[in-house]
């Protein structure tokens, strides 16, 4: 009986539980949607949808609205790229719920610890850093952040600087960004690089935390039996 691979993991997340399934859907009508109204919002609903990595195809000098010869490619290597997304957050979704689903060990009998809240923030939180896929996912994130910084402490003209931190950790950031960012007639305006940095930050460390289940799942040695 063979081990099952990584891709083969990846697909078995993706599409053997029906909320993983679901997503699925969502982002299928949300694709539909974008080609018969592609000038309404609606048409951001798969970037949204499959972020935060369908975001990264921004950084590219290529896309959908590519001109020339090479707008085929590119709007075939983006509909590519937005398909891998998707498969990846909906295994993300497929290790939640195959987690929630795990029987929970037997409940031991000796008193708990004292310090039984720090053990479970620090159960929770650790899929954030002890797999390499968390971990680097955290240091993208971490750079959009020093540089969001830096543009608005240090640059002159911070621009859209925190377009990038908004976007690394999408789609909880965007819910950050907007909850975090006061008017500039606000008191608390001079707060808002801050906590923008604070909020943006913790939704970096729950998408890590997401990943980190998914690694989790994906080196798991699951055996398929032979045809």
């Amino acid at each position: 009986m063979p081990h099952a691979s990584r891709p083969r993991r990846l697909l078995a997340l993706a599409t053997d539980n029906w909320p993983a399934r679901a997503y699925l859907a969502v982002v299928g009508v949300s694709v539909a949607a974008m080609f018969i109204v592609p000038e309404s919002p609606v048409a951001a609903g798969p970037l949204i949808l499959t972020a935060p990595f369908s975001l990264l195809s921004v950084l590219l000098p290529f896309g959908p609205g590519t001109e020339g010869p090479a707008q085929a490619l590119a709007f075939g290597f983006w509909v590519i790229w937005l398909l891998l997304c998707a498969l990846v957050n909906a295994a993300v979704v497929g290790a939640l719920v195959q987690r929630s689903t795990t029987p929970n060990a037997r409940k031991s009998t000796t008193p708990a610890p004292p310090n039984r809240t720090r053990t479970r923030i620090r159960t929770l939180l650790a899929p954030a850093v002890d797999n390499w896929l968390a971990r680097g996912y955290l240091a993208l994130v971490a750079a959009a952040l020093a540089f969001f910084l830096y543009a608005v402490y240090v640059s002159p003209d911070p621009g859209f600087a925190a377009l990038w931190p908004t976007m690394a950790t999408a789609p909880l950031g965007i819910l950050a960004l907007l909850f975090s960012v006061p008017s500039d007639s606000s008191p608390l305006a001079w707060l808002s690089p801050l906590l923008f940095t604070t909020v943006t930050a913790l939704c970096g460390l729950c998408n890590a935390v997401l990943l980190g289940h998914l690694a989790h799942k994906l080196s798991t040695r699951e055996v398929y039996p032979t045809a």
